[in-house]
């Protein structure tokens, strides 16, 4: 295992009820005896492991007392990063804080790396790479359902399906090199029905996983929602009831928004990076028609567009160049001021430039088809699922959702692996030889290891972990 031992700070820095130091390596009893005085009898060489010790934290150089502090001992390998790791649980102020983790730097340890503990649960065989990416998906999820899939992923959810799909490669292999290295022996021999069998069910597997990955991208990282509409249509007035808070300023003058406002929610499970625009109409104001350009650029740059306009009116030159804009891109068309009389806009009008995107009529004011909003949201983001995971998913999301795909790197690694098993087939169907198949199954195994890390190189495990904070 590595050599030598690693602290961090393992908690936010500030005043709080709790402040910890982490230690992991092989010279953590060294580290411990230097600087703790147990309150009662016995030492780190007579407890037993994972237990708690009151006790004195003493600078190593002067015995000067730092703080009273619980030491959490755990010996390895029954441990997070399967070596010796100890904690010191001190009061939460920065100053205890940062002066027990220099005593503990200078008792014989030395600063963590980003992501460094996780990278040696990794090594020590505790994780996977898969794994130990959902760690920060746990500590990073936006929404409950988020949570779930980032704890389903930890739990091993997403490495057993892609481990089932490498060991049936690696069976395969291991087959026809068998067939090719040994052709005098008595083998059986490779029955190409079957082959192509079980490598179409190996495709339809990729495939399954590849369709989860829009959804779990979202549940990851966030949906990037853009609210547009000619100006006094409601478009603030919606971002602040979604916020439940007033965060855009809202007034009868057309115009009041001149720049955009952005805001992360949770709505109904899912992550939602709202962002309120300046009303887009033709106008001759030299600012107002900048927040216009930069209304536009953000649809451009939408994961989903939101485009609102008033139930009351007719539908103007403005509304239908909206209209048009959206195209076929994800969107929802909000119909609000349903409290007014709604005997002037055009629904006809409107289905000509509806593209199958959801109409949904709602009252901002009243706050009414909101509930509606967040069903239609849901069913673009999972799809099949139609709506109907709960909200506050808990074990019943880790239960469905725990193969789910949330990163690109590991959605990339099933496409290329599905292109090798794909060339692999064609491959087979032209009457190629077992040694040539070997070629694109072997690429499509090599491909699934970079999910797991069991392919994966030391640059790319590098660039994992230092997405990691430190102490982690």
């Amino acid at each position: 295992m590595v050599g030598d031992t690693i602290a961090a700070i393992a908690t936010p820095i500030g005043d709080g009820g709790i402040g910890i130091v982490r230690l992991s390596g092989p010279d953590v009893k060294a580290v411990v005896n230097k600087m703790f005085r147990p309150r009662y009898k016995g030492n780190i060489e007579e407890w037993s492991t994972h237990t708690l010790h009151l006790g004195l934290v003493i600078h190593p150089d002067n015995g000067r007392v730092i703080d009273e502090v619980l030491l959490a001992w755990m010996q390895g390998p029954r441990t997070y990063t399967t070596e010796d790791v100890a904690e010191f649980h001190c009061h939460g102020g920065s100053v205890p804080l940062r002066e027990t983790f220099e005593a503990v730097l200078r008792a014989g340890t030395r600063p963590a790396m980003p992501g460094e503990f996780a990278k040696r649960a990794f090594l020590g065989g505790r994780l996977d790479l898969a794994q130990a990416e959902a760690i920060i998906d746990v500590v990073q999820a936006k929404t409950s359902e988020g949570l779930g899939v980032a704890v389903a992923q930890l739990a091993g959810g997403l490495s057993q399906r892609v481990g089932k799909i490498s060991q049936m490669l690696l069976g395969v292999i291991a087959h026809l090199e068998a067939v090719i290295d040994f052709p005098e022996e008595d083998l059986p021999p490779v029955i190409e029905e079957s082959l192509k069998k079980t490598l179409e069910e190996t495709v339809g597997d990729l495939k399954s996983l590849i369709r989860t990955a829009r959804t779990g991208r979202v549940l990851r990282e966030g949906w990037r929602t853009v609210i547009i509409g000619r100006p006094n249509v409601g478009k603030s007035s919606l971002l602040n009831t979604l916020l439940d808070e007033q965060r855009a300023i809202v007034t009868e003058l057309p115009g009041t928004t001149r720049d955009a406002i952005e805001e992360m929610i949770d709505l109904g499970g899912i992550p939602l990076k709202l962002v309120d625009t300046a009303g887009i109409r033709e106008t001759d104001d030299v600012i107002e028609r900048i927040g216009v350009e930069k209304s536009l650029a953000y649809v451009e740059k939408a994961d989903l567009v939101l485009l609102m306009l008033d139930g009351s009116e007719l539908l103007t030159s403005d509304d239908l160049r909206l209209l048009e804009l959206l195209g076929n891109r994800p969107a929802i068309v909000l119909i609000n001021k349903i409290d007014l009389p709604q005997q002037r806009l055009d629904r006809e009008q409107l289905g000509e430039y509806v593209a199958g995107q959801p109409v949904i009529p709602v009252s901002v004011k009243e706050n009414k088809g909101l509930e509606a909003l967040t069903g239609a949201i849901r069913q673009l983001v999972f799809g099949g699922d139609n709506g109907q995971v709960k909200a506050n998913a808990g074990l019943d999301l880790v239960a469905s959702r725990q193969e789910m795909v949330t990163r690109v790197r590991h959605k990339e690694a099933l496409e290329r692996a599905l292109a090798y098993i794909e060339s692999g087939l064609t491959g087979l169907s032209a009457g190629a030889e077992a040694d040539f198949l070997t070629i694109d199954l072997r690429g499509a195994w090599e491909a699934l290891g970079e999910i797991t890390g069991e392919t994966v190189d030391g640059a790319v495990l590098d660039r994992i972990f230092a997405e990691f904070c430190i102490g982690k």
